[in-house]
């Protein structure tokens, strides 16, 4: 096994007068954990892919063809069969990832880890998870009863290969932790969807801005976190006429201005979640067909957050990345169309400030009058421990996630979190729709039911049509809502309306040839809903949009390359100021040894070259040396945009934020460039006298780690890619670009892929971790898309599901 070295370390720092099954804390029992009938050397087994399995509930005889990446190919004659086997073949390659993920989602991790978990189970809990899937599911039984149907067979699917499962085949985690797998539920997949809704659409700063704009005054607000930055090339061309829409954004009320600022925050998503996707017509392809691509930039994990599968019914045939835990292909193509999603991080999440009448919290002022809360109390089971009750109170905007400041006069205050999460969706209609759509209007017809998180979804067909809408439900703001914390009480700040669907901005077949989304600015100013500037990225998408503006046709080796692109942009815009205008006079030999270096960087951070080494840590310095006003480490405020930063330096050098308060002068632009570059010339002198050389590889030490917290042994480090956040191969040190993808809507498409991980969930497989090392350098593994399921060729094993 490829990590016994790493438990036999294990043993030898267990002392033998400790009792080989007493559990200590979250240490399993070792004994049992050793034990050679049912612990972890049960584990080395390779996945059994082949023979005939019966399946409680199957209609029909299912077959499984595996090809050589383990990479299931499942033909079944009906969907129910379908979502079944799907649930089965999942459960049987990433069975602890799929349920951990849900209990992280739930608010229950307690039960696995114990107390240390709790605050973040509260956390989940307080922000209403089990409140929004619990009204998903609603959702589902009022309008889409087949879905049900559907989602049962999943869950049946699950369970059939849980209860096959003896300890000793428990995936290595339930081993590891000392626990076993519980039956799978609806509830699981709707609190999965939730999971990743939140991972995608809760970025909001409301209370930031609303301490930042106390601090600086209006006209510093809106120097730093401008609506639109001065370039602005937004995912919808400029060119689009709006004139169809003859729906009106909604009137901005008088009492608009925001609220006291407070010094709570929740824990917000990563703030690099975002992708790209883009798609060229056949007019920009070399062969005539749409090209379309996709890469979604998540952080990196073992067990992947994505296995790849084939779905197939007589109706319809997919294949792509599907998420452990749902149906269907998330990003991906069938016989006829190919899609893909990027985040849109709309602000769809809005705090009002709650004014109970009494410390009891029955009622909250509104409207003038006194209205009723309601509470959902939150059993929080903990090992080992007593269950935690935590009683979260909702008014009609939604849970109150904090309420714990009390006032003078002893009423209470609390801060509700208003969630187009919270708001029942039935996004697994819109994922099995897509599987099965075959032109743009069966497209279209699937996102109507897309609620949250908001996407870009592209699209690319055989027929020759390209496109993207931003989808989502939005509500229709007045100029500023939501940007700032609002007054629960003020019926006028309550969301008046949704911006109709057939309002989404959206571009089909646009003249220029190419749609693209990299999370940038949805739209420019004509646009005649309320978008405000969240930080949008401003440099990937240009990239993207040059390189496609740049030549007439485009092939599969382009968007390869395009996809790994490391050129950095960001760096290209303001190192050559920096270098123009900083006083090199006074540099040591090494500081100017480490000039020499940047000043002959090309702007490509590749992974054998020192200058992005030098640029990050520069940057990383240089940024809150310009921001010291504003004491980020300890008040809850949103840090100024970076594009907007560097508007700031290069246009602004003289500007007062430019001087460093801790010191008696006048400091500029000029001088912060020196200070932050002798800085980073020490640090990185240092580093290397401990490390060696400092390239870009070794210094950004890129890893994919496992989801326990990085579980070493588990692990993979030092990944040889290049690029940072800020370049469109966006591989940041444990974040990026989680699954490539490129179509060819050839007739049937063909297609290229390759994510960070394997199929295989097991550590001690040999598909555990097999791609990451083709993923690092940029290459990609051919889709196997079987059209017949008698024709095997590229197939290694079969397995038949009986009834």
């Amino acid at each position: 096994m490829k990590y016994l070295k790493f438990f036999v370390s294990l043993i030898l720092l267990i002392s033998v007068f400790y009792a080989l099954n007493t559990k200590f804390g979250s240490v399993p029992a070792i004994g049992e954990f050793l034990n050679p009938a049912q612990g972890i050397w049960q584990n080395e087994q390779t996945e059994s892919i082949t023979g005939n399995l019966q399946i409680n509930g199957l209609s029909d005889k299912v077959i499984v063809h595996y090809d050589e990446n383990l990479i299931p190919h499942i033909f079944a004659q009906n969907d129910t069969d379908l979502y079944k086997a799907q649930g089965y073949i999942t459960a049987k390659h990433r069975l602890w990832q799929m349920e951990f993920q849900t209990f992280a989602a739930a608010g229950r991790l307690s039960e696995i880890i114990g107390e240390k978990a709790l605050d973040y189970d509260r956390a989940q809990r307080r922000k209403g998870m089990g409140f929004g899937a619990e009204n998903a599911i609603a959702k589902m039984e009022a309008d889409d009863p087949e879905i049900l149907v559907f989602l049962q067979a999943y869950s049946e699917g699950v369970n059939s290969f849980i209860e096959s499962l003896k300890p000793k085949d428990y995936p290595v985690e339930y081993k590891l932790l000392g626990y076993k797998p519980e039956l799978w539920s609806i509830d699981k997949t709707a609190y999965l969807l939730m999971y990743m809704t939140d991972m995608l659409c809760s970025r909001e700063h409301d209370l930031e801005y609303t301490n930042a704009l106390r601090l600086l005054g209006e006209d510093k607000f809106d120097l730093l976190y401008p609506d639109f930055f001065d370039v602005n090339d937004p995912i919808i061309p400029i060119e689009t006429d709006w004139s169809y829409i003859d729906s009106a954004m909604t009137k901005t009320p008088q009492s608009e201005l925001p609220l006291d600022s407070i010094s709570e925050t929740m824990e917000k998503p990563h703030a690099n979640n975002g992708s790209n996707n883009w798609a060229v017509s056949g007019e920009k392809s070399y062969s005539g067909n749409p090209i379309l691509a996709n890469d979604p930039h998540l952080g990196l994990n073992l067990p992947s957050i994505w296995f790849v599968m084939q779905l197939a019914t007589p109706e319809h045939n997919a294949y792509g990345a599907t998420l452990p835990g749902a149906m269907g292909v998330i990003s991906g193509f069938n016989t006829d169309i190919a899609w893909g999603e990027t985040n849109a991080t709309r602000d769809v999440k809005d705090w009002y400030k709650i004014e109970f009448k009494d410390e009891n919290r029955t009622q909250y002022r509104y409207n003038n009058t006194w209205k009723n809360t309601t509470v959902r109390v939150e059993e929080i089971k903990i090992r080992g421990k007593e269950t935690y009750l935590d009683s979260v109170i909702y008014t009609h905007h939604g849970p109150v996630s904090y309420d714990h400041t009390f006032k003078g006069n002893g009423q209470k205050e609390g801060y509700a979190m208003k969630w187009i999460g919270h708001i029942g969706g039935n996004n697994q209609r819109t994922l099995i729709d897509l599987n099965s759509s075959k032109n743009y209007d069966d497209y279209l017809a699937a996102l109507q039911h897309w609620i949250a998180p908001a996407q870009n979804f592209v699209f690319a067909s055989t027929n020759g049509d390209i496109a993207l809408w931003i989808q989502g439900l939005f509500p229709n703001k007045w100029q500023g809502q939501g940007k700032f914390l609002m007054d629960g009480s003020n019926p006028e700040h309550d969301w008046q309306g949704f911006i109709p669907k057939e309002n989404n901005a959206f571009s089909k077949n646009p003249d220029r040839g190419f749609v693209s989304s990299a999370n940038q600015h949805p739209v420019d100013a004509s646009y005649p809903f309320y978008v405000f500037n969240d930080g949008y990225e401003t440099y990937r998408n240009r990239v993207i949009n040059d390189f496609f503006n740049s030549k007439e046709t485009f092939s599969i080796e382009d968007f390869k390359d395009l996809q790994n692109n490391n050129y950095n942009l960001k760096a290209s815009e303001l190192m050559p100021y920096m270098l123009e205008n900083m006083d090199t006079s006074n540099l040591n030999q090494e500081e100017q040894d480490i000039l020499k270096l940047v000043k002959a960087w090309d702007y490509n951070s590749d992974i054998d070259k020192i200058a992005p080494s030098i640029w990050d840590l520069w940057w990383k310095k240089l940024y809150p040396l310009t921001w010291d006003e504003l004491d980020l480490e300890n008040t809850a405020l949103m840090d100024p945009f970076i594009y907007q930063t560097i508007y700031m330096l290069k246009n602004h050098p003289e500007n007062e934020f430019m001087d460093i308060v801790d010191t008696p002068e006048k400091e500029s632009a000029k001088d912060l460039f020196l200070i932050t570059f002798k800085e980073t010339a020490q640090e990185l002198t240092e580093w290397k006298k401990e490390h060696g050389d400092y390239n870009w590889q070794a210094y950004k030490g890129a890893y994919v780690g496992h989801l326990l917290q990085g579980l070493p042994a588990f692990s993979r480090f030092n990944l040889p890619i290049g690029g940072d956040r800020n370049t469109v191969n966006a591989a940041d040190t444990n974040h990026g670009p989680s699954w490539r993808m490129i179509v060819e809507m050839t007739s049937p498409p063909t297609a290229l892929g390759i994510y960070p991980g394997g199929q295989s969930g097991n550590p001690g497989s040999k598909y555990y971790d097999n791609f990451i090392d083709q993923w690092a350098v940029g290459d990609y593994f051919q889709a196997l898309f079987i059209q017949d399921s008698n024709k095997t060729e590229g197939v290694i094993s079969t397995q038949i599901l009986t009834p």
